[in-house]
């Protein structure tokens, strides 16, 4: 009888051993131990003109206030409700692995961010550790305002403090099983300065802009995992799910299935209208957000995308969706679509 037991704890702790060592090796080790996180320190940002201007522009036009401030969602250009600016809000987005709330950034105590010092909002900002420790979900494009230069994010933090307070209390994000787990691995800190990026030309400046808007995020394809499909940078394909309905996102790439027929006006033109000649854009393209940015920037992003790879990669909303073979989805003109 003890043999027996004795074998049978023996087995158990093998089938424990082999379990987490699976788990360690599936979810990441980061999953039990933590997101990477420095500690927070006591740096403040000054306030000055500059950075409150700065900071009015960066969180207007790259989507901080768009995610955290509830919106009509009724009017065409989603207007933030009045009185409610970076207030919060639950993203609308119906292809998320949970629910998703974008905090209140405003000085509120009891609701916002009022309490959260200067570097727990850096911290936040370019790193993904909330106030409180936790790590935040991807969504919150933390991966790419790693490059963000010190400066912008000071100024974004001089101009979120700026914001009248506003009582408005957001539940806490809640992600699913496993994700919940496997995004504590994204994180990472941020030790050394991050100095600004050379903009001497239209396609350099584009090409921090890109990345510090996300568009790869969207117009990149990607697989069951979320992880973008290789050799199809920017070549669209991928579904997005909102309450305005589902869409293919476009082919940003100069190739004949891309956008080869904009030039800079055409462009400019779509993300300020969200209009393209007859075509309206549908909402999930944030031309509202990026539409306040200034020319240069737009035309600097314009120069950008035009020095693209052309990839060959049919994406047409207007047709019903069939499955393509390059990314594996269903979506308009997907069949029209070979494998090289």
């Amino acid at each position: 009888m003890k043999r027996a037991f004795r074998i049978t704890l023996a087995v158990v702790i093998v089938l424990i051993v082999v379990v987490a060592v699976a788990a360690w090796k599936v979810l990441g080790p980061r999953a039990f131990l933590g997101p990477r996180s420095r500690p927070l320190t006591s740096r403040t940002f000054e306030v000055t003109p500059a950075r409150l201007e700065r900071g009015k522009y960066l969180a207007n036009s790259i989507g901080c206030l768009y995610c955290h401030s509830p919106h009509d969602w009724s009017k065409r250009e989603d207007p933030i409700l009045a009185g409610m600016a970076g207030a919060g809000q639950q993203l609308p987005y119906t292809d998320l692995p949970g629910k998703v709330f974008a905090p209140n950034l405003t000085s509120d105590k009891d609701t916002g961010a009022g309490n959260w010092t200067d570097d727990m909002l850096a911290r936040g900002i370019r790193e993904g550790v909330g106030h409180d420790g936790r790590a935040l979900f991807g969504i919150m494009p933390f991966a790419h305002y790693r490059n963000m230069p010190d400066e912008d994010l000071a100024s974004i933090i001089v101009y979120l403090r700026s914001l009248p307070p506003v009582r408005n209390a957001v539940p806490k994000t809640e992600i699913i099983f496993p994700v919940k787990y496997i995004m504590r691995n994204d994180p990472q800190p941020i030790t050394a300065p991050v100095t600004s990026p050379d903009l001497s030309d239209p396609v350099k400046r584009g090409r921090f802009l890109v990345n510090l808007t996300g568009c790869t995020d969207c117009h990149t394809p990607v697989d069951n995992h979320h992880v973008p499909l290789p050799g199809l940078d920017f070549s669209g394909g991928q579904v997005l799910h909102a309450p305005w309905g589902t869409v293919a996102s476009a082919n940003l790439t100069p190739a004949g299935s891309g956008i080869p027929y904009y030039d800079q006006t055409l462009f400019i033109q779509a993300m300020r209208t969200g209009v393209v000649r007859a075509r309206e854009l549908n909402k999930t393209m944030p031309w509202a957000v990026l539409g306040n940015m200034t020319d240069e920037d737009l035309a600097g992003i314009f120069a950008y995308l035009k020095t693209l790879k052309p990839i060959g990669h049919r994406v047409d909303n207007t047709e019903p969706p069939t499955l393509c073979p390059l990314d594996g989805t269903l979506h308009g003109a997907g069949n029209q679509n070979r494998k090289e």
